[in-house]
């Protein structure tokens, strides 16, 4: 038996309300890991062409990874996954915490929800015992209510995760939230989860994860926390966490202000890291084994802004501030405070009131649309008006509730030249043409617009001995400079299967990415010490790959080709207008013809070729 594992999956049939635990499949393990990988296989073995996200066919998968619980430097993380509702097609969202070591410690390594109930439930998960309960008392609480009233009600030991009533609404951007303030966001799994009538998961593990090589298991853990501990970035980590990327981001031009029309905001300095720790910080905190500390509790306190809670990452920083053209930072600390209130993603929740802001600007959303909000840029009461009336599917805010490509299509006069999106998902606070690689990342990701599932940042500043290690001096000077197209498609491929493999061990991208502190070979010792797992770091990278094609394939199935993996003209035809990356364009088409070169996908059609499919044993796909 592999070792690390807690050993069963949950098969929960929410229609008859039917729970049964099946003993996991080492095959399967062997050849996809966990998390990621695991959800990729079985939900693509089990979703077919034609599914409607929202409906009882749709399958939702939690899923932890094999390093998950284990001693790691950041091993916390676990993998939330369905036919998105956002985009229809793949979906797929990670969050850090304490939830997914939990799961493991109670014995199990996912859940797989199908079916959908008529009455909300929620499951409870106590070591062996695992009930569906009455939710009737928690529906239309939010995520903190629900978090108090079931640890009151069990123990408050217990680790939830739950929706929001932005999940419950089925906000095609709902996410779904774990430990209070750690978000599954992006693809609006949360919506599945309340189609499903599924409120919450709690969960108490009393039992041990037992390890593979005891003898070695902690001197070699302790070579990693030093490493790790000796990352010029930890230092940095739990000063600011993620939100000194302001600083680098506006440095380099990547920094979307104004629906993505520029890449500098001139109030970049009052939404900054350093804005934050001088009023408004209170701590940081860790999820499991972690070490870098990148979250950050914060508190307005006083004034209509007035909370004290989680801090936000860079992304609402950008999404809920720049991206409006919003300054404000007391209203986007209070606006991230109650995008997890109700559970929602920030990125979309932000790229979608900033297309409504740009539309209202050109004169094409008026005050009849929108019933008297004005949507001026940098509007901070706006924007968390807006972020309730999204929540509750209010007035305004039920169109801007299914995300800004479906608002365009309903409201038409040409407003969908302003959705910055891939896939109909929102692009996230990376300005592309400032970084041409985040540009290919955007599109060929598998859930929509992305920058974690490729995270290429070793063209972003000062990578260039990483990237000589990791692909060779002859790719240099054009692989490290962010302004290059050359090259982009051979390293966009190769951070795909790596940060694909990172999501399906459990581990955090910071330390494995940036820098590559942690790389296959690293992630290979830790299994098998850990895990019992002769995988090398060879192997581990096919894996990687053999994901990516996978996810692939399943897009397939809902018609997604070559003619999909585009950017909006905005990036690909117009000039950045300002700051340093000024004059700059994507060359979209020159990194995606190298990018499918290196792949092995056909390029007409952008679809995996059989020799390649073969060669990663997906030939009988």
């Amino acid at each position: 038996m592999i070792s690390g594992l807690g050993g069963e999956i949950l098969w929960i049939d929410m229609s008859r309300g039917k729970i049964e635990k099946k003993t996991i499949d080492e095959e399967l393990v062997n050849k996809y890991l966990l998390g990621a990988g695991y959800l990729s296989k079985v939900l693509y073995d089990m979703i077919p062409a034609g599914t409607d996200p929202l409906g009882e066919k749709n399958i939702l998968g939690i899923a932890t990874g094999t390093l998950t619980g284990s001693m790691f430097p950041q091993a916390s993380r676990h993998v939330v996954a369905a036919l998105s509702p956002l985009t229809g097609i793949w979906g797929e969202s990670h969050a850090a915490g304490f939830f997914g070591a939990e799961l493991k410690l109670a014995g199990y390594d996912a859940i797989m929800f199908t079916g959908a109930s008529k009455e909300p439930l929620y499951l409870n998960i106590e070591d062996s015992k695992v009930e569906l309960l009455d939710a009737s008392h928690l529906w239309g609480k939010d995520v903190f209510e629900t978090d108090d009233i079931i640890r009151k009600g069990h123990n408050r030991k217990f680790r939830t995760l739950s929706i929001g009533q932005a999940g419950e609404n089925l906000v095609k951007f709902a996410a779904v939230m774990n430990d209070r303030d750690r978000a599954s966001a992006r693809s609006g799994l949360g919506a599945v989860m309340g189609s499903k009538k599924i409120k919450a998961i709690s969960v108490h593990g009393t039992g041990k994860l037992e390890v593979a090589d005891p003898k070695n298991y902690l001197r070699q853990m302790d070579v990693f926390y030093e490493r790790m501990m000796a990352n010029p970035f930890t230092p940095g980590r739990v000063k600011y966490g993620t939100t000194s990327l302001v600083e680098l981001m506006q440095h380099i031009g990547r920094l979307p202000s104004y629906n993505m029309k520029q890449g500098v905001f001139e109030g970049y300095d009052k939404i900054s890291g350093d804005a934050i720790n001088a009023k408004y910080f209170v701590k940081a905190r860790a999820d499991y084994s972690c070490l870098q500390r990148c979250g950050r509790y914060t508190a307005v306190r006083s004034g209509p802004y007035k909370f004290i809670g989680g801090a936000p990452e860079f992304e609402t920083q950008s999404s809920m501030g720049s991206r409006c053209g919003n300054d404000n930072l007391e209203s986007v600390l209070f606006g991230h405070h109650l995008a997890n209130q109700y559970g929602m993603d920030t990125i979309s929740l932000g790229g979608t009131i900033s297309w409504a802001m740009e539309a209202w600007d050109e004169g094409l959303l008026t005050a009849e649309d929108t019933g008297g909000i004005d949507l001026s840029w940098g509007n901070a009461d706006t924007i968390i008006k807006l972020t309730k009336m999204i929540a509750l599917r209010e007035g305004f805010g039920d169109i801007l509730a299914e995300g800004s490509a479906a608002a365009a299509e309903r409201i038409g006069r040409g407003t969908d030249k302003f959705v910055m999106a891939v896939k109909k998902q929102e692009i996230a606070g990376q300005e592309p043409r400032a970084q041409k690689s985040m540009g290919l990342a955007a599109v060929t990701a598998a859930r929509g617009a992305d920058h974690l599932y490729a995270f290429p940042v070793l063209d972003e500043a000062g990578f260039d001995e990483d990237i000589k290690k990791r692909f060779g001096e002859e790719y240099l000077p054009e692989m490290a400079d962010r302004l290059s197209p050359k090259y982009k498609g051979i390293m966009v491929k190769e951070c795909e299967d790596f940060m694909v493999m990172v999501e399906s061990v459990g581990l955090c991208k910071y330390g494995t990415q940036i820098p590559p502190e942690f790389y296959y070979d690293d992630i290979a010792l830790a299994l098998k010490v850990h895990n019992g797992l002769n995988l090398t770091g060879v192997q581990l990278q096919e894996i990687g790959e053999r994901i990516v094609n996978l996810n692939r394939l399943f897009n397939a199935r809902f018609g997604v080709s070559r003619k999909d993996d585009c950017l909006p003209d905005r990036l690909t035809k117009e000039k950045a207008p300002l700051g340093p990356s000024a004059g700059e364009v994507v060359e979209l088409d020159q990194m995606l013809t190298e990018y499918y070169d290196v792949r092995g996908w056909d390029q007409e059609t952008g679809l995996p070729l059989k020799e390649t499919l073969k060669r990663l044993g997906l030939d009988g796909l």
